[in-house]
């Protein structure tokens, strides 16, 4: 059973992200940790960041331009301050965890950009973040055109090397696709980012089973995504490996009342008789 701290901090996470167009990206991102570690400070790693933020801000001439406090954030983050990629253990949970990211200075590329896409904001630069495939990358428009920055250590990539970084990608595709290279250049919304750092915690998870962890991330996905019924799928499941088959059957009803011919709907009717047997024996 979820204590009372989880369901606040799930509650608080839902009244972040509850409007579409006022998301605090890095606030939200920041709370997904309290499913780890519940009695995680949030103030604390926001006013430490903030102070981070101004130091580089007292350095910054008021007429500086876009591209030149770009080069000086790169200097700050990567190399005064140190943030990299974690080559050494990149499928370690505590990538994902931003609290755990601006501790170590190591991460993924997912959560190192959203903690400098916060240092950037601080300090006037609007720097976006791409759901690129594969790999997150970060954008800053300026009068030129777009500076597109691989969040792994800063650098610019130029439009061949973002083609080449696309080759995997359409590898694997069984049809061939024309689709211009702008398209996997959008902004990527608040929401967007949030999903894709829970899935890749939920990947991480299940790939080791810790259901009681794919239960919080599932409780985030479905705050973000209520109409996925995919999500409540998957919570349903994580609830049924956990034993708490009331919960499970909720879900995983709902799930097939809208999929009644999915690929899976047999295999969740057979669980569903397995749950209610178990709901029985309970009471």
């Amino acid at each position: 059973m979820m204590n009372n701290m989880m369901i606040n901090s799930l509650d608080y996470f839902a009244a972040l992200v509850q409007q579409d167009e006022s998301i605090p990206l890095f606030e939200a991102a920041l709370a997904i940790a309290q499913d780890s570690e519940p009695e995680l400070d949030l103030t604390a790693q926001q006013i430490e960041v903030d102070m981070l933020a101004a130091k580089l801000q007292r350095r910054l001439p008021a007429d500086m331009s876009h591209v030149q406090k770009l080069r000086m954030l790169n200097h700050f983050f990567y190399h005064e301050l140190g943030f990299a990629g974690n080559l050494n253990d990149y499928y370690d949970p505590d990538n994902s965890y931003l609290h755990r990211v601006i501790t170590t200075r190591r991460g993924i590329p997912i959560s190192l950009a959203v903690v400098y896409m916060e240092l950037a904001q601080q300090i006037g630069l609007d720097v976006k973040g791409i759901s690129f495939p594969g790999h997150f990358l970060m954008k800053l428009s300026v009068q030129s055109g777009d500076i597109i920055l691989d969040p792994f250590n800063g650098t610019s990539l130029s439009r061949e090397e973002l083609e080449e970084r696309l080759e995997p990608f359409f590898a694997q595709q069984t049809y061939h696709t024309d689709i211009p290279l702008a398209t996997y250049l959008q902004d990527a919304h608040p929401r967007e980012i949030l999903v894709r750092m829970l899935r890749n915690l939920k990947a991480l998870f299940i790939e080791h089973p810790h259901w009681q962890r794919v239960l919080g991330v599932q409780q985030r996905l479905v705050i973000l995504l209520p109409d996925e019924i995919i999500e409540r799928r998957d919570r349903g499941l994580a609830y049924a490996n956990l034993e708490c088959p009331q919960a499970a059957l909720q879900d995983l009803e709902a799930y097939l009342a809208e999929r009644p011919y999915a690929s899976d709907a047999e295999t969740i009717r057979g669980k569903l008789t397995e749950l209610r047997d178990a709901c029985k024996r309970l009471n």
